[in-house]
């Protein structure tokens, strides 16, 4: 199909969606939320616009975030600070003597440059339910759990 301005137009296929449980924390499904409604107004002022292309890339990602949202599963904070679990803040302490600091999250709102990863991720499997001094490989190499919180 064909815009009125010439530019050649199809239906955009759907984003995949992870075949992972979808867990989420509160902050997670607080993000999924506001990129709903984030949507829904995009939605809108492109429909207003006229600009069928933009309503249909928000429209899939809207579907995207509906199903994400329809699935989501929030795991509530665990008060058990002893091992990893999903939504504990992991610090870790390389072989060369750097240490980071990872929260372990659900996939959509890993970010690893802002410090999180996701629970599926090959470092989230590997930390998940060790312990303050164990050693896990992460790379190349290994890494000390050296906090837990």
């Amino acid at each position: 199909m064909k815009e009125p301005d010439g530019e050649v137009f199809d239906d955009l296929p759907d984003r995949p969606v992870s075949p992972h449980r979808n867990l989420v924390t509160a902050e997670g499904l607080a993000m999924i939320d506001a990129e709903i409604a984030r949507l829904h107004a995009e939605i809108t002022h492109a429909q207003e616009a006229e600009d069928r292309s933009a309503t249909a890339r928000a429209q899939r990602d809207l579907r995207y975030w509906q199903a994400r949202r329809g699935n989501a599963e929030l795991v509530p904070p665990m008060p058990d600070k002893t091992r990893v679990h999903f939504g504990s803040s992991v610090k870790i302490r390389h072989e060369d003597g750097r240490e980071l600091t990872f929260r372990i999250v659900g996939e959509d709102e890993a970010d690893p440059a802002k410090g999180t990863i996701s629970y599926v991720s090959p470092m989230g499997r590997a930390l998940t339910s060790k312990e303050i001094g164990d050693v896990v490989t992460a790379g190349p190499g290994e890494v000390e759990i050296i906090g837990i919180s």
